[in-house]
């Protein structure tokens, strides 16, 4: 059995509480480019060293009709890639990821926090003190 014990005390001049909300996922599959799987398909494990999909048989069919279509290479020039932009690009969002946020009754929402952490997965803090939400 898991016990929890609360102790709750009434205070009405909280400052807004230091949160980090992180997405372990470090992007959107969907985001993903022909030129993004070329040049970090093997990094990602998608693809081997001879650019061929690693484990195929693991992928669900839908998965794997689209990782075959971004692996497909045939007549394909590679354009200049980089890895702070493909972050940029498929990094996930916290306004998809927050669904409910009030503090004193007032709601917050993305824009009340911001990036603290880019290439270990999608992390958001928040908030500083010109973030924290009016209330």
């Amino acid at each position: 059995p898991h016990v929890t014990k609360l102790d709750e005390v009434a205070a009405h001049n909280l400052t807004f509480p230091a949160i980090t909300i992180c997405n372990l996922n470090e992007f959107r599959f969907s985001k993903i480019t022909r030129n993004d799987m070329y040049h970090v398909g093997e990094l990602l494990a998608l693809l081997n060293d001879r650019y061929e999909i690693s484990n195929p048989q693991l992928a669900e069919p839908h998965v794997l009709a689209a990782l075959r279509d971004k692996a497909n290479f045939k007549n394909f020039k590679a354009k200049p890639f980089s890895m702070a932009e493909f972050y940029n690009r498929t990094g996930h969002d916290l306004a998809d990821m927050l669904l409910q946020c009030s503090f004193r009754g007032a709601n917050c929402t993305a824009r009340n926090f911001t990036v603290v952490s880019a290439g270990l997965g999608a992390c958001a803090g928040a908030p500083t003190e010109e973030r924290v939400p009016p209330g």
